[in-house]
Protein backbone atom coordinates (compact mmCIF):
# COMPACT_ATOMS: atom_id res chain seq x y z
CA UNK A 1 0.00 0.00 0.00
CA UNK A 2 0.96 3.44 0.69
CA UNK A 3 0.21 6.67 2.34
CA UNK A 4 -1.28 10.31 1.71
CA UNK A 5 -1.64 9.29 -2.03
CA UNK A 6 -1.98 6.48 -4.37
CA UNK A 7 -3.40 6.01 -7.59
CA UNK A 8 -6.66 7.10 -6.81
CA UNK A 9 -5.53 10.42 -5.83
CA UNK A 10 -6.46 13.23 -7.98
CA UNK A 11 -4.12 16.29 -8.38
CA UNK A 12 -4.53 19.93 -9.22
CA UNK A 13 -1.84 21.92 -9.75
CA UNK A 14 -2.02 25.91 -8.88
CA UNK A 15 0.66 28.45 -10.73
CA UNK A 16 -0.20 25.23 -13.69
CA UNK A 17 0.60 27.94 -16.53
CA UNK A 18 4.11 28.91 -15.10
CA UNK A 19 7.19 27.56 -16.09
CA UNK A 20 7.44 25.48 -13.55
CA UNK A 21 3.57 24.19 -12.63
CA UNK A 22 3.67 23.83 -16.68
CA UNK A 23 6.27 21.59 -16.92
CA UNK A 24 6.10 19.69 -13.46
CA UNK A 25 2.21 19.12 -14.45
CA UNK A 26 3.15 17.35 -17.53
CA UNK A 27 6.03 15.26 -15.91
CA UNK A 28 3.42 14.26 -13.17
CA UNK A 29 0.93 13.34 -16.00
CA UNK A 30 3.32 11.37 -17.90
CA UNK A 31 4.61 9.37 -14.87
CA UNK A 32 0.58 8.03 -14.36
CA UNK A 33 -0.40 10.39 -12.06
CA UNK A 34 -3.91 11.45 -12.30
CA UNK A 35 -3.81 15.29 -12.87
CA UNK A 36 -6.91 16.55 -13.55
CA UNK A 37 -6.42 20.16 -13.42
CA UNK A 38 -5.25 23.27 -12.37
CA UNK A 39 -5.35 26.71 -11.09
CA UNK A 40 -4.08 30.43 -12.77
CA UNK A 41 -6.22 33.24 -11.70
CA UNK A 42 -6.82 35.21 -14.97
CA UNK A 43 -6.70 32.07 -17.29
CA UNK A 44 -9.89 30.09 -16.23
CA UNK A 45 -11.21 28.40 -19.57
CA UNK A 46 -8.14 28.05 -21.11
CA UNK A 47 -5.67 24.08 -21.11
CA UNK A 48 -2.33 23.17 -21.10
CA UNK A 49 -2.26 20.47 -23.38
CA UNK A 50 -5.88 18.99 -22.31
CA UNK A 51 -5.75 19.92 -18.91
CA UNK A 52 -8.55 22.47 -17.94
CA UNK A 53 -7.41 25.48 -16.31
CA UNK A 54 -9.77 27.88 -14.07
CA UNK A 55 -9.63 30.89 -11.89
CA UNK A 56 -9.65 29.42 -8.60
CA UNK A 57 -8.97 26.44 -6.29
CA UNK A 58 -12.36 26.27 -5.70
CA UNK A 59 -13.87 26.05 -9.27
CA UNK A 60 -11.57 23.44 -10.10
CA UNK A 61 -12.64 21.16 -7.17
CA UNK A 62 -16.07 21.32 -8.13
CA UNK A 63 -15.17 20.62 -11.78
CA UNK A 64 -12.75 17.80 -11.23
CA UNK A 65 -13.06 16.54 -7.98
CA UNK A 66 -9.45 17.20 -7.10
CA UNK A 67 -8.16 15.95 -3.49
CA UNK A 68 -4.63 16.96 -3.68
CA UNK A 69 -3.28 20.25 -4.93
CA UNK A 70 0.55 21.19 -5.59
CA UNK A 71 1.52 24.56 -5.52
CA UNK A 72 4.17 25.82 -7.87
CA UNK A 73 3.63 29.81 -7.66
CA UNK A 74 6.58 32.05 -6.97
CA UNK A 75 7.15 33.16 -3.15
CA UNK A 76 5.02 36.57 -2.70
CA UNK A 77 1.64 34.10 -3.72
CA UNK A 78 2.74 31.10 -2.01
CA UNK A 79 0.83 31.86 1.24
CA UNK A 80 -2.64 33.12 -1.01
CA UNK A 81 -2.21 29.96 -2.91
CA UNK A 82 -1.93 27.67 0.12
CA UNK A 83 -4.76 29.23 2.36
CA UNK A 84 -6.96 29.31 -0.67
CA UNK A 85 -6.89 25.88 -0.96
CA UNK A 86 -6.92 25.50 2.63
CA UNK A 87 -10.43 27.48 2.54
CA UNK A 88 -11.36 24.73 -0.43
CA UNK A 89 -10.98 22.34 2.08
CA UNK A 90 -8.50 20.56 -0.03
CA UNK A 91 -7.48 17.46 2.42
CA UNK A 92 -3.80 17.31 1.11
CA UNK A 93 -1.89 20.73 -0.11
CA UNK A 94 2.02 20.07 -1.29
CA UNK A 95 3.48 23.15 -1.64
CA UNK A 96 6.79 23.02 -3.60
CA UNK A 97 7.77 26.78 -3.40
CA UNK A 98 10.72 28.00 -1.49
CA UNK A 99 11.72 31.13 0.16
CA UNK A 100 8.29 31.41 2.16
CA UNK A 101 9.13 34.07 4.93
CA UNK A 102 8.71 31.87 8.39
CA UNK A 103 6.36 34.10 9.96
CA UNK A 104 4.03 33.37 6.91
CA UNK A 105 4.71 30.13 7.11
CA UNK A 106 3.86 29.74 10.65
CA UNK A 107 0.69 31.36 10.08
CA UNK A 108 -0.31 28.80 7.39
CA UNK A 109 0.93 25.73 9.57
CA UNK A 110 -2.09 27.32 12.18
CA UNK A 111 -4.30 27.54 9.66
CA UNK A 112 -4.02 24.45 8.01
CA UNK A 113 -4.00 22.72 11.35
CA UNK A 114 -7.50 24.15 12.56
CA UNK A 115 -9.40 22.93 9.41
CA UNK A 116 -7.66 19.42 9.93
CA UNK A 117 -6.17 19.15 6.46
CA UNK A 118 -2.78 18.20 5.70
CA UNK A 119 0.26 20.68 4.36
CA UNK A 120 3.63 18.72 3.06
CA UNK A 121 6.48 21.44 2.56
CA UNK A 122 7.28 24.51 1.61
CA UNK A 123 10.51 24.13 -0.15
CA UNK A 124 10.23 20.42 -0.06
CA UNK A 125 10.13 18.16 -3.51
CA UNK A 126 6.91 16.63 -2.80
CA UNK A 127 5.86 12.86 -2.52
CA UNK A 128 5.91 9.88 -4.65
CA UNK A 129 3.78 6.41 -4.29
CA UNK A 130 6.21 4.53 -6.83
CA UNK A 131 4.01 2.94 -9.72
CA UNK A 132 0.67 5.33 -8.52
CA UNK A 133 1.36 8.63 -7.64
CA UNK A 134 4.16 11.62 -7.74
CA UNK A 135 3.13 14.81 -6.14
CA UNK A 136 6.10 17.81 -7.19
CA UNK A 137 9.66 17.38 -9.02
CA UNK A 138 11.35 13.39 -7.50
CA UNK A 139 12.64 12.08 -10.31
CA UNK A 140 10.76 8.58 -11.05
CA UNK A 141 12.87 6.66 -12.44
CA UNK A 142 15.22 6.07 -9.41
CA UNK A 143 12.53 5.09 -7.26
CA UNK A 144 11.18 0.80 -7.21
CA UNK A 145 7.34 0.16 -5.99
CA UNK A 146 8.15 -1.65 -2.51
CA UNK A 147 7.66 -1.47 1.27
CA UNK A 148 10.11 1.08 2.74
CA UNK A 149 8.76 4.09 3.64
CA UNK A 150 11.33 7.39 3.38
CA UNK A 151 10.79 10.56 5.39
CA UNK A 152 13.36 13.18 4.36
CA UNK A 153 14.50 17.04 5.13
CA UNK A 154 16.38 17.36 2.02
CA UNK A 155 15.24 16.56 -1.19
CA UNK A 156 18.69 15.59 -3.04
CA UNK A 157 19.62 13.21 -0.33
CA UNK A 158 16.09 11.46 -1.03
CA UNK A 159 16.75 10.86 -4.31
CA UNK A 160 20.09 9.29 -3.06
CA UNK A 161 19.49 7.02 -0.39
CA UNK A 162 16.29 6.39 -2.65
CA UNK A 163 18.67 5.63 -5.43
CA UNK A 164 20.39 3.12 -3.18
CA UNK A 165 17.15 1.52 -1.90
CA UNK A 166 16.44 0.72 -5.08
CA UNK A 167 19.94 -0.44 -6.20
CA UNK A 168 19.75 -3.35 -3.69
CA UNK A 169 16.26 -3.99 -4.24
CA UNK A 170 14.21 -2.50 -1.97
CA UNK A 171 11.41 -0.53 -3.13
CA UNK A 172 9.58 2.23 -1.53
CA UNK A 173 5.82 2.46 -0.51
CA UNK A 174 6.16 6.16 -0.27
CA UNK A 175 8.62 8.73 -0.22
CA UNK A 176 7.70 12.04 1.53
CA UNK A 177 10.11 15.21 1.21
CA UNK A 178 8.99 17.19 4.04
CA UNK A 179 11.37 20.22 3.24
CA UNK A 180 14.47 22.06 5.28
CA UNK A 181 12.71 24.87 6.53
CA UNK A 182 12.66 25.68 9.67
CA UNK A 183 8.73 25.40 10.13
CA UNK A 184 7.05 22.67 8.07
CA UNK A 185 3.68 22.01 7.45
CA UNK A 186 4.43 17.92 8.32
CA UNK A 187 7.16 16.79 10.26
CA UNK A 188 8.58 13.06 11.45
CA UNK A 189 6.21 12.68 13.86
CA UNK A 190 3.36 13.98 11.50
CA UNK A 191 4.45 10.89 9.46
CA UNK A 192 5.96 8.21 11.00
CA UNK A 193 2.54 7.33 12.46
CA UNK A 194 0.81 6.96 8.92
CA UNK A 195 3.64 4.53 7.76
CA UNK A 196 3.47 2.60 11.08
CA UNK A 197 -0.36 1.39 10.36
CA UNK A 198 0.56 1.09 7.05
CA UNK A 199 0.00 -2.76 5.99
CA UNK A 200 2.77 -1.99 3.03
CA UNK A 201 5.48 -0.92 4.74
CA UNK A 202 7.59 -2.71 6.12
CA UNK A 203 10.92 -0.50 7.14
CA UNK A 204 11.48 3.35 7.56
CA UNK A 205 14.48 5.48 6.72
CA UNK A 206 14.41 9.08 7.98
CA UNK A 207 16.78 11.98 7.13
CA UNK A 208 17.87 14.12 8.90
CA UNK A 209 20.16 17.16 8.88
CA UNK A 210 21.38 19.28 11.66
CA UNK A 211 19.33 22.06 12.76
CA UNK A 212 16.13 22.10 14.72
CA UNK A 213 15.33 19.38 16.75
CA UNK A 214 12.84 17.15 14.63
CA UNK A 215 15.06 14.19 14.85
CA UNK A 216 15.16 14.08 18.77
CA UNK A 217 11.47 14.38 18.49
CA UNK A 218 10.95 11.75 16.21
CA UNK A 219 13.45 9.36 18.01
CA UNK A 220 11.03 9.75 21.24
CA UNK A 221 8.25 8.88 19.23
CA UNK A 222 9.66 6.06 17.59
CA UNK A 223 10.65 4.48 20.65
CA UNK A 224 7.38 5.02 22.34
CA UNK A 225 5.44 3.94 18.98
CA UNK A 226 6.62 2.44 16.52
CA UNK A 227 7.55 -1.32 15.90
CA UNK A 228 8.89 -1.45 12.51
CA UNK A 229 12.48 -1.49 11.71
CA UNK A 230 14.11 2.52 11.25
CA UNK A 231 17.32 3.38 10.03
CA UNK A 232 18.72 6.67 9.60
CA UNK A 233 21.24 9.10 7.79
CA UNK A 234 21.92 13.03 9.57
CA UNK A 235 23.90 15.31 7.19
CA UNK A 236 25.92 17.91 7.98
CA UNK A 237 27.83 16.09 10.53
CA UNK A 238 31.06 18.13 9.66
CA UNK A 239 28.88 21.66 10.16
CA UNK A 240 31.00 23.88 11.85
CA UNK A 241 29.32 25.55 14.65
CA UNK A 242 26.83 27.76 13.85
CA UNK A 243 27.24 26.64 10.37
CA UNK A 244 24.07 27.00 8.47
CA UNK A 245 23.95 24.17 5.39
CA UNK A 246 22.12 24.70 2.53
CA UNK A 247 18.45 24.93 4.11
CA UNK A 248 16.74 27.62 6.08
CA UNK A 249 16.50 25.00 8.81
CA UNK A 250 19.87 23.36 8.92
CA UNK A 251 21.92 25.51 12.01
CA UNK A 252 22.46 24.62 14.75
CA UNK A 253 22.00 27.51 17.57
CA UNK A 254 21.49 27.83 21.63
CA UNK A 255 23.58 24.25 21.95
CA UNK A 256 20.41 22.80 19.83
CA UNK A 257 20.12 20.85 16.78
CA UNK A 258 23.46 19.19 16.85
CA UNK A 259 24.42 16.31 14.91
CA UNK A 260 25.57 14.77 18.17
CA UNK A 261 22.64 14.57 19.82
CA UNK A 262 20.53 13.58 16.83
CA UNK A 263 22.53 10.72 17.02
CA UNK A 264 22.52 10.33 20.56
CA UNK A 265 18.43 10.10 20.39
CA UNK A 266 18.10 7.87 18.08
CA UNK A 267 20.56 5.50 19.23
CA UNK A 268 18.27 5.23 22.79
CA UNK A 269 15.69 4.92 20.51
CA UNK A 270 17.29 1.51 19.08
CA UNK A 271 17.69 3.42 15.02
CA UNK A 272 20.70 2.92 13.90
CA UNK A 273 22.45 5.87 12.01
CA UNK A 274 24.34 5.68 8.85
CA UNK A 275 27.49 7.34 8.31
CA UNK A 276 26.87 7.42 4.06
CA UNK A 277 23.92 6.84 2.12
CA UNK A 278 25.23 3.70 0.92
CA UNK A 279 25.28 2.42 4.21
CA UNK A 280 21.22 2.19 4.65
CA UNK A 281 19.92 -0.67 2.82
CA UNK A 282 22.05 -2.84 4.80
CA UNK A 283 21.41 -1.16 8.01
CA UNK A 284 17.74 -1.97 7.41
CA UNK A 285 17.82 -5.57 5.72
CA UNK A 286 19.08 -6.30 9.18
CA UNK A 287 16.76 -4.66 11.17
CA UNK A 288 14.28 -6.39 8.56
CA UNK A 289 15.86 -9.95 9.31
CA UNK A 290 16.12 -9.88 13.08
CA UNK A 291 12.38 -9.16 13.30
Amino acid sequence: MSILIDEKTRVMVQGITGRDGSFHALAMRDAGTNVVGGVTPGKGGEDLEGLPVFNSVTECREATGADCSVIFVPARYATAAVREAADAEMPLIVCITEHIPINDTIGNYHYIKEKGLTLIGPNCPGLISPGKCKVGIMPVKIHLPGSIGVISRSGTLAYEVVHNLTKNGMGQSTVVGIGGDPVAGSGFTDILPLFEKDPGTEGIVIIGEIGGEEEEKAAEYIRAHVSKPVAAFISGRTAPPGKRMGHAGAIISGGKGSPESKIKALGAADVPVADSPEQIPALLKERLQGR
